[in-house]
């Protein structure tokens, strides 16, 4: 996996260095209390570096509807993908900004025979999140991390996003990030691998001054251990067993980690 420094720009650098030949389609995913509205400024970027370029934010769960049931999104936002890459013979790449991109893994997962590129993550809670932020404490206000466990892993809280991608010792009882993860046993591991395994590029963008995903390296499937010290990808179970495909990614020379320093990614929002 390699490493950079972000630059605004460089996302214009990626999409160049994915499309050898004619522009393909991009098409955005947005996260938790978000919709296509705050993608006007990153849609004007990827226009400007490549004019012609269709970009398409997906238009569903917006602001507090995103809060729904992940799963319920992700059957949504599967019928609108397949729709657009119908479309489409030569592919096209996948945007997906922070609950976007826990959405997105599933979707490439689930989705057989798609044909996408590029996977573009960005500071998403791919490993997870474990920390009070801003975002949680509009959710769970006056609740400490220790205790969310408490209100996500019964029925109401499974049904809730956040709670669906919540990392603790209790993970083992969700309904979603341990099933995508292949943290937890299920009959369709080897056709998600599959399916997941058929992206040509994954793109992690994350880094320190997130301020939202904790720890910020889940952006890059790193997480915490029992002792709360970060454990890089490399050094993950399901990294290690290759469950989901993660590893041969890394090995193909596919896999790119970025590291973003201030919070650059605010600055392609609105």
């Amino acid at each position: 996996m390699k490493s950079s420094v972000l630059h605004p720009l460089l996302l214009f650098l990626l999409l160049s260095y994915f499309t050898s030949e004619a522009y393909k389609p991009v098409i955005i995913v947005h996260g938790l209390f978000d919709g296509p509205k705050q993608f006007k400024t990153l849609t004007g970027f990827i226009q400007k570096a490549h004019p012609g370029t269709e970009v398409t934010a997906l238009d569903m769960f917006d602001d507090l509807f995103s809060l729904r049931p992940l799963w319920t999104q992700v059957k949504s936002f599967r019928s609108a993908l397949e729709s657009r890459l119908n479309r489409t013979k030569d592919g096209a790449h996948l945007i997906c900004f922070s609950q976007g991109g826990v959405i997105c893994r599933a979707l490439l997962s689930v989705i057989q025979n798609h044909n996408i590129h590029s996977f573009i993550a960005l500071s998403s809670p791919l490993a997870g999140q474990y920390g009070g932020t801003d975002y949680l404490k509009k959710i769970f206000p006056n609740t400490l991390k220790r205790d969310v466990y408490k209100l996500c892993y019964w029925k109401f809280g499974q049904g809730v996003s956040i709670c669906q991608y919540w990392n603790d010792k209790y993970l083992k009882h969700s309904n979603f990030l341990a099933l995508i993860n292949g943290e937890k046993d299920h009959k369709d591991t080897d056709v998600w691998r599959k399916n997941f395994l058929r992206i040509k590029k994954l793109v992690l963008i994350g880094g320190p001054d997130d301020g939202v995903i904790t720890p910020w390296q889940s952006s890059h499937f790193g997480f915490y251990n029992s002792n709360e010290t970060v454990v890089e990808m490399r050094k993950q179970q399901f990294y290690s067993s290759d469950v989901f495909g993660l590893k041969t990614l890394d090995a193909r020379g596919t896999c790119l980690s970025v590291n973003m320093f201030a919070n650059c990614i605010q600055d392609w929002l609105v």
